[in-house]
């Protein structure tokens, strides 16, 4: 079904969720470990890749290549300081690309691969879409995947690259805050209705790695994003980082032991602090934490209480403050205009974080949503809307857009050379026209103006070609439409060439406003005032809307007018569509290509390698499984003989022996060949168990329907009235039947009688059901014949019938009789 391969992924930095949109509501999908949280783990080995689970259980014996915490590398520079200071607490090798960006350096099938952070998502999208594709025995293609709301056009750009590669179409990506949102407002049923104030609610999300907070305005069937706040530097890990520090410094004073000095070491400390800081948040008295042969062989051991862990981590509290009273500040909402505070991530569960939340809002935190999957389930509610397979109730959607966005180009005639043509918290998705007048092909810039957690505002350059001069070699009138699209991605969607027809009289109009190669500033701030003004209703009205109206004509016919003034006859406009090459982050579409290819290989030598282990491990299955049951003698023992049983022993060890030497990496028709081998040699002795457990019942079965067969043939003999209707051939016949079968079912008895357990049984329980299969098809129709209907009574003679009447009526004297009969025998 169609409808079934709508699924929503979180994709987080520690663990991704799976979402699924069905008729009866959400579910979350588990994985082939019967999980529903899967580890944002990629391992690479001599022969495959292992990725979610099992990578993440074999991070410390192969941690130089099991890859975990690549989200933050997505769409990022080597030289990026955000990815040096990450850089520290990996233990993989990471190096430098010729052209600036990262690579991942592991050995993968006996050779060393570099792969880039995109590769190494589209690998664990690739396990996602797997895992989803295997619990809902379909295709999935469409998705909607989760993105940090403080994520900007490269990193989002990468993010789309990587699920390109794994083969997926991602209908939108949506911001984490807003999918929380989602999730929590379309089950609500007492939301207020748009004429009414708003219910406003602010989330705290606090993850693994980041820390998230927006305020939400909700009505009935729709949700408005008003602020967002974030500290992408703040998480869970953050506090286990300084909680293994803490313990590295005691480690060091009383074991003189260095955990930094050894990476499996450290990251073992790491994962241990993390289960104390889960403790912690239950209990609020000294808790212990021991690790066995940590390092140089010692066994360590430490303690910690709630109150030291807040007291070491108090400055991270601080930024946790500062992040809530900005996204306040910003949403200009007052406490008292609040509703609710709700908490999602698995950090929120701290109670030093649910503290601070109190001290700002003035509220205890709520947690109606589910604080893992909340946003894999509003990606999967978002993607049901998206897709036209699934109904769902209607629901509107108006994100924010987190950075200003300004555009620069080229200025000329004493112009402006930028403007922001964003502002922060506007409504995305969101589309707006800029007027230039130019004479040649011209480029806009595109950058962030505000602050961002990204060392490099830029964006992108886009270039209009196929610009030219009017006829009398004047300025012609280009139309831009700058957009930000459903995936939060600034782009030139289209730009548009203006030509006029009464061309002589446009020309004065046009001296009139701009000098050549000017740029219509004000015209420009007009319109662009203007058509927001007209998308802002359109748009909150219906914000999953891919395109705005038909804009240009309306602009057009807008500038036109007020420019006509005064003119009677309505003017006629043409627009002509110009080219525009982009030059923004992300991967060419050769790039793509190659590395969808190269995905492809993997995925097709990872489903090679999985059937040759499957073989080995029938093979290995196998002779344990026949060697077991040979020493038992309520299994196997008792039939086959005693050379037969010792050689087929030998058999099997010398094949367990082969497979841990030689046999240990051999292809996968190696391992059917033997294994058919010794089939052909444990399969009888198998069968022979078999057919004699099964076949007491088999000739109970043969013996019960004969015997009832001649009860039959006795109770016609005696005259019972349920055969009289049979014909005595028949019964002669199923007689001869019966007799000819217990003859048939005596002799195979003595044969078995007469046949060791050790040699195949002369008749197989097969043989034995046919045979009664063979009987009943004679037998049964001839007793189970129904008898014949009775005769119907003979049919009466109207006219002694109505003679009869005659009589019955004269003898009633009765002249109404008489008289009804007459007229009857008129009629006749």
């Amino acid at each position: 079904m169609a409808a079934m391969s709508v699924i929503g992924i979180d994709f987080g930095n520690e663990s991704c969720y799976v979402a699924v949109a069905r008729a009866g509501g959400i579910e979350t999908i588990a994985n082939d470990y019967s999980l529903r949280a899967t580890p944002s783990c990629v391992a690479l080995s001599g022969k495959n890749r292992i990725l979610g689970v099992a990578a993440k259980n074999q991070m410390v014996t192969n941690m130089k290549n099991t890859i975990h915490g690549f989200k933050r590398f997505l769409g990022r520079k080597y030289n990026d300081p955000h990815v040096q200071q990450e850089l520290k607490y990996l233990p993989f090798r990471v190096v430098q690309q010729p052209n600036g960006s990262i690579g991942v350096k592991v050995n993968y099938l006996d050779e060393e691969h570099t792969f880039s952070p995109e590769q190494i998502t589209a690998m664990l999208f690739t396990k996602l879409k797997e895992v989803s594709e295997n619990a809902l025995k379909t295709k999935v293609n469409d998705c909607v995947i989760s993105v940090p709301s403080f994520f900007t056009n490269a990193e989002r750009k990468a993010l789309l690259d990587a699920a390109s590669i794994a083969g997926l179409n991602v209908l939108r990506l949506m911001n984490e805050t807003t999918a929380t949102a989602l999730a929590y407002g379309i089950y609500k049923q007492d939301l207020p209705a748009p004429e009414e104030k708003p219910r406003n609610v602010v989330f705290v999300d606090c993850g693994h790695a980041s820390l998230q907070v927006f305020a939400c305005a909700f009505h009935k069937g729709k949700l408005k994003m008003l602020a967002s706040a974030s500290d992408p530097n703040l998480g869970g890990r953050d506090i286990d980082l300084i909680l293994a520090e803490h313990f590295c410094t005691d480690f060091q004073s009383r074991y003189h032991i260095d955990p930094h000095s050894n990476h499996r070491a450290f990251l073992r400390l790491t994962s241990e602090v993390e289960k104390l800081k889960k403790q912690m948040s239950a209990n609020s008295t000294k808790l212990p934490m021991n690790i066995e042969c940590f390092m140089d062989d010692k066994d360590v051991h430490g303690d910690m209480k709630r109150a030291d862990m807040e007291q070491l981590c108090g400055h991270l509290f601080k930024r946790v403050e500062k992040t809530l009273r900005k996204c306040l500040e910003d949403s200009k909402l007052h406490l008292e205009e609040i509703h609710a505070v709700e908490i999602v991530g698995g950090s929120s569960r701290i109670p030093a974080i649910k503290h601070v939340i109190e001290v700002v809002f003035g509220k205890q935190p709520s947690t109606t949503l589910n604080q893992d999957e909340a946003v894999s389930r509003g990606c999967a509610l978002q993607c049901a809307m998206l897709s036209p397979a699934i109904r769902v109730r209607e629901f509107s959607i108006t994100d924010i857009q987190n950075y200003p966005i300004k555009l620069v180009w080229d200025a000329s005639m004493g112009e402006d050379g930028e403007m922001e043509v964003f502002s922060q918290n506007h409504a995305v998705p969101f589309s707006k026209m800029l007027t230039f007048f130019r004479k040649e092909p011209f480029s806009m810039k595109a950058f962030y103006a505000g602050n961002i957690p990204y060392p490099d505002p830029y964006i992108g350059q886009f270039v209009v070609k196929d610009v030219k001069p009017s006829p009398e070699g004047e300025s012609v009138k280009v139309k831009v439409k700058v957009r930000v699209n459903l995936h939060g991605i600034l782009t030139i969607s289209s730009a548009s060439l203006v030509l006029k027809q009464d061309a002589s009289e446009q020309d004065t109009n046009e001296q009139d406003n701009a000098g050549p190669e000017a740029m219509d500033t004000e015209a420009q701030k007009n319109e662009v005032n203007g058509s927001a003004n007209q998308q802002q209703q359109g748009q909150t009205e219906n914000s999953q809307a891919n395109h705005i109206g038909n804009e240009d004509d309306t602009e057009n016919q807008t500038a036109s007018e007020k420019k006509d003034g005064t003119r009677k006859k309505k003017q006629l406009v043409k627009t002509v569509e110009l080219p525009i090459e982009a030059y923004t982050h992300g991967y060419s579409q050769a790039e793509l290509n190659n590395y969808i290819e190269l995905e492809c290989k993997m995925v097709a030598s990872d489903r090679q390698e999985k059937e040759r282990i499957d073989a080995r491990n029938a093979l290995e299955e196998y002779v344990y499984e026949v060697r077991g049951k040979l020493s038992s003698e309520e299994e196997l023992a008792t039939f086959v003989s005693e050379n037969d049983r010792n050689s087929l022993c030998r058999q099997l060890d010398n094949m367990e022996n082969w497979l841990y030497e030689e046999g240990e990496e051999c292809n996968r028709q190696i391992y059917v060949d033997k294994l058919n081998v010794l089939k052909n040699l444990g399969e009888p002795i198998k069968t022979r168990r078999l057919e004699f457990e099964l076949r007491p019942n088999a000739l109970e079965e043969l013996a019960c329907v004969l015997q009832l067969t001649r009860k039959a043939v006795d109770q016609y003999r005696a005259g019972d009235e349920r055969y009289s209707h049979l014909e005595e051939s028949d019964i002669q016949k199923v007689q001869q039947t019966a007799e000819q079968t217990h003859r048939w079912l005596e002799e195979k008895r003595a044969a078995l009688a007469g046949t060791p357990r050790t040699q195949n049984p002369p008749v197989t329980v097969a043989q034995i059901r046919q045979e009664k299969q063979n009987f009943e098809n004679v037998v049964n129709p001839i007793l189970t014949k129904p008898k014949p209907k009775a005769d119907p009574p003979p049919p009466v003679n109207k006219e002694n019938g109505n003679t009869a009447e005659k009589k019955d009526a004269q003898e009633d004297d009765s002249p109404k009789q008489e008289q009804q009969s007459d007229e009857n025998m008129d009629v006749e």
